[in-house]
C-alpha cells in the first residue's frame, strides 16, 4: 500500500528533516515507486495560499523531490504521498494529494488502502480527473460537506460531520487518510498509521530510513509544537503512538484535539 505523512504546526515549521527521510521508501528501502506528491498551505496568516507538487516518477528519483529535498519547506500544514498503485495505472493525475476548494479555501486529501469496488454517486461539481478509488473518496467528502454546511464551519463541526461520513466509505476497505483545509489537519486509520507530538523541551532524533540524526532543540523555540503523522514511524528513539482501527483524530496548532 502506500505510504503518508503530515506535519500539523503551531508556528510554521521546517519539514526538510521529514519528507528526506519518508521519501527513501520509495525504491530505497521500500517499494513504494508509483508516484509521489506533496502539498503544504502558506500565505496570509489565514494559510489560504497552498504549493502543491507532484510526480508520477519514484520520489527517491523525482528532480521534482531533489528540488524539496533542499527547499527550505515551512508551513503549518504540511502533507506528503509516495504511491503504491492498487487502483489507476501509474499517471501524474492519479498522484496524491488530491486538491479541491470549497467555501473559498484549498482542501488536501491523501489515502493509504483499498477501496473494493467503490463508485459513490457524484452529482455535483467534485467529479474525479483521475481514475482511483482515493480520488473518488475525496470527491465524495467534499460533495457531502458542501451538503452539509452552507459556509465553512468550526473544526469541530467539522470533525463530527467527517465522523458520521466516514464509515460510509471505510466499509469498502482500508481508508487511511489525512485531509487539511490549512486550518487543522484530519487523520483516519484503518490499519496502519501513528503518530507523535514534539513539543518543548524539544531532543534529538534520528531517521528510520536514512543515517540523519537531528537536534530538534538547535531549530526550535519554546513555543513550538508538532504534530507527525505517518503510516509506519520515520524515527528510531522517540515513542510513536498507533491509532486504533477506525479512529478518526483532529490536530490543531501542533496537538491533538477532541
Amino acid at each position: 500500500m502506500c505510504q503518508l505523512l503530515a506535519l500539523n504546526c503551531k508556528n510554521p515549521t521546517d519539514a526538510t528533516f521529514s519528507f528526506s527521510g519518508f521519501t527513501q521508501r520509495a525504491g530505497i528501502t521500500d517499494h513504494h515507486a508509483d508516484g509521489w506528491g506533496i502539498a503544504f498551505f502558506e500565505g496570509s496568516d489565514q494559510d489560504r495560499g497552498l504549493r502543491h507538487f507532484i510526480d508520477h516518477l519514484p520520489a527517491s528519483q523525482s528532480p521534482v523531490a531533489e528540488l524539496l529535498r533542499r527547499y527550505p519547506i515551512k508551513s503549518r500544514n504540511i502533507l506528503a504521498h509516495i504511491r503504491k498503485a492498487t487502483q489507476g495505472d501509474v499517471l501524474l493525475e492519479n498522484c496524491h494529494p488530491f486538491v479541491r476548494e470549497l467555501w473559498g479555501r484549498y482542501w488536501v486529501f491523501a489515502h493509504n488502502g483499498n477501496l473494493a469496488d467503490y463508485h459513490p454517486k457524484l452529482h455535483g461539481v467534485y467529479r474525479p480527473v483521475g481514475d482511483t478509488d482515493s480520488e473518488r473518496a475525496f470527491c465524495w467528502i467534499m460533495q457531502e460537506l458542501a451538503k452539509s454546511h452552507a459556509s465553512v464551519p468550526s473544526v469541530h463541526e467539522l470533525t463530527l460531520t467527517l465522523r458520521e461520513l466516514v464509515p460510509t466509505i471505510a466499509r469498502f476497505g482500508n481508508f487511511n487518510f489525512l485531509l487539511s483545509n490549512g486550518q487543522a489537519l484530519w487523520t483516519h486509520a484503518s490499519n496502519q498509521l501513528c503518530y507523535l507530538e514534539r513539543k518543548h523541551p524539544f531532543t534529538s532524533a534520528r531517521l528510520r530510513d536514512q543515517d540523519v540524526r537531528i537536534d530538534f532543540a538547535d531549530h526550535t523555540t519554546p513555543d513550538d509544537r508538532v504534530a507527525v503523522v505517518v503510516t509506519a514511524p520515520l524515527t528510531v528513539d522517540e515513542a510513536w503512538i498507533t491509532f486504533a482501527p477506525g479512529e478518526l483524530a483532529t490536530f490543531v496548532d501542533g496537538e491533538r484535539v477532541y
